[in-house]
């Protein structure tokens, strides 16, 4: 029999949030042709989302889930809905959210990096009880499911994991719809056309990714610099001591402690702040960087680095939270604390033509153990499951 399912896709356009709604409602639509959808936007969102078949739907609604009035407003518009089930994809759920829903909790980062303060204490408990009262709580990593149960005493049982996976684009050298080029060679003609849209004819050292305190940004300038000192005189010296770092990210104007640390590292132009870039220029960031470095403080999966190896581009990320279980041997790990470990892991890679083709391969396969169509299988279990309890 099938089900009325609605989505909450009000974070579509969103760095990370919306990577995973896009690429998961793609995905449902490639399988399920039976049970129905609604996707709940926003006016503003209603175009963001691919064309789907004949079982999805949109559904516009006005408030977004930070606002206060939310808590009453979206409950009794998803009551209107008269649906089977509701996947929530954060952990950001209504006081009054109508059972039953679904889930998913991609981090854990504002509940450990709080504080003791009593927001933070509100916060909690709020996060308890949504996930509690929740049909089944999906999670994208080990990692992160090992915190719901430490930090909020949920049940192991009540928790499922369900990876992510990177977007299939970004390993394929598929031409945009938009691209000025055609036929064989197209890709790397429109990817110099669009480096040189933003003035990259240099080698780089690429971040990509939120811009927020957990992603220890301020370190990888410092590594960066130490980075710089360290590369003169090596073998391919002359190339390297161009190279910059390009750091890629939304949000940048509310964390100012990031400019600062460039600043004070005297790294000036060296140090490229790009915001929001359209899909297929971050692809071709991704493929013509010389590495791709993520020393993250916290990350409930780790997309980024996943990414960056679909595109062929060596990984140098942190040996905590989640990464290790996402990249496996396929990167060079390294303490997010130690500034010299970040800047040495850097420097093995660059001057390191082996260690770097090693790095490659590997990345190549551990992409292949991610797939949004075995994400897709299991979260529509969920549903399922979930809807007849």
């Amino acid at each position: 029999m099938a089900i009325r399912i609605v989505i909450d896709a009000r974070h579509v356009q969103d760095f990370g949030i919306g990577t995973y709604i896009r690429n998961l409602v793609e995905a449902l639509a490639k399988i399920d042709a039976e049970n129905q959808y609604t996707l709940v936007c926003l006016p503003s969102e209603k175009h963001k989302l691919p064309k789907l078949p004949a079982n999805f739907q949109q559904s516009m609604y006005w408030h977004r889930d930070i606002e206060k009035v939310d808590h009453f407003a979206f409950p009794a518009y998803l009551r209107g809905l008269r649906a089977d089930l509701c996947h929530i994809p954060l952990n950001r759920v209504p006081f009054f959210m109508p059972r039953p829903y679904v889930v998913t909790v991609h981090d854990m980062s504002r509940q450990l990096f709080g504080g003791d303060g009593l927001r933070n204490q509100i916060s909690l408990s709020h996060a308890r009880r949504s996930l509690l009262r929740a049909a089944r709580v999906i999670t994208v990593s080990s990692a992160t499911r090992r915190s719901i149960e430490t930090v909020l005493s949920i049940p192991h049982d009540h928790i499922r994991r369900i990876y992510n996976a990177p977007d299939p684009r970004f390993a394929s050298h598929d031409v945009p719809a938009d691209s000025r080029a055609a036929g064989p060679g197209a890709w790397e003609h429109e990817r110099r056309r669009l480096l040189q849209r933003y003035q990259i004819d240099f080698p780089y050292v690429l971040y990509a990714g939120k811009i927020h305190k957990t992603k220890n940004l301020p370190r990888l300038i410092e590594a960066f610099s130490v980075l710089r000192s360290e590369i003169a005189g090596e073998p391919g010296g002359e190339r390297l001591e161009k190279l910059r770092l390009v750091i890629i990210g939304d949000e940048i104007s509310q964390h100012p402690e990031v400019r600062r640390a460039a600043v004070q590292a005297r790294l000036g132009p060296l140090v490229r702040f790009l915001g929001y870039v359209p899909f297929d220029t971050l692809r071709a960031f991704y493929e013509s960087a010389e590495l791709f470095a993520f020393p993250s403080l916290h990350e409930g999966f780790g997309l980024p680095p996943l990414e960056a190896m679909a595109c062929g581009t060596p990984v140098v990320t942190s040996n905590c939270s989640s990464l290790p279980e996402v990249v496996g041997n396929a990167a060079i790990m390294v303490n997010p604390e130690n500034v010299f470990e970040i800047a040495r892991a850097m420097k093995d890679v660059l001057t390191g033509p082996d260690l770097r083709a090693r790095l490659i391969a590997a990345g190549n396969e551990q992409v292949r153990r991610f797939s949004w169509e075995r994400t897709a299988r299991q979260v529509l279990e969920t549903y399922l499951e979930s809807a007849r309890r």
